[in-house]
């Protein structure tokens, strides 16, 4: 976003009185990070996709009662963990977030360097990406939803306490913790 853009609670305000260009803006801006965090805690794309409707049209309906006392993308955030942990105890009481999505791509640039170009730096991303999905399920529940919020949601420690419910320094630990074990863990896969 650059200065000339409008903030996401300006949108939102913008769309709760009716321009429909502003909720556009919205979902332009975040479905992307947002498909991401739903698609890598649920097992299917189409579990995703059912989801993210859910979300924006949760965001849509509750436009007009919409008030900025927090940041936009930790309200949104908050929308998407709840609707994915609703879905999964509807669908399997017994299945945790130990169930990841496809391939961790964008989680990969995050955590590694940039392999490259061609066709052998192509399948050491792959090997990464699935080297970083089976890091990532074997991490506890609630590190990998932490570290997930942060890293797809660009979510301060703040902004993952608060959708969490979590204490600031519960999630402080979390975050600290997960890494140390992704780093572990990645080592142990390399």
């Amino acid at each position: 976003m650059n200065d000339a853009d409008p903030s996401d609670e300006t949108l939102m305000a913008r769309y709760a009185r009716g321009d429909a260009a502003a909720f556009a803006a919205l979902y332009q801006r975040h479905e992307l990070r947002v498909w991401r965090y739903l698609e890598r805690n649920v097992e299917s794309r189409a579990t995703a996709e059912e989801l993210m409707q859910e979300v924006w049209f949760a965001v849509a309906r509750d436009a007009e009662r919409y008030r900025p006392s927090a940041r936009f993308t930790t309200w949104l955030f908050t929308i998407a963990r709840n609707r994915m942990l609703d879905a999964l105890r509807a669908r399997r009481p017994h299945l945790s977030l130990d169930v990841l999505g496809h391939e961790a791509e964008s989680l990969v640039e995050r955590l590694t360097a940039d392999p490259g170009t061609g066709p052998a730096a192509a399948a050491e991303a792959r090997d990464q990406a699935t080297a970083l999905r089976l890091a990532l399920a074997r991490l506890p529940p609630e590190q990998r939803d932490a570290l997930l919020l942060q890293l797809e949601g660009d979510l301060s420690v703040e902004d993952v306490a608060a959708i969490t419910r979590a204490s600031f320094e519960t999630v402080k630990s979390r975050l600290r913790y997960a890494r140390t074990k992704l780093r572990e863990l990645l080592t142990e896969y390399a």
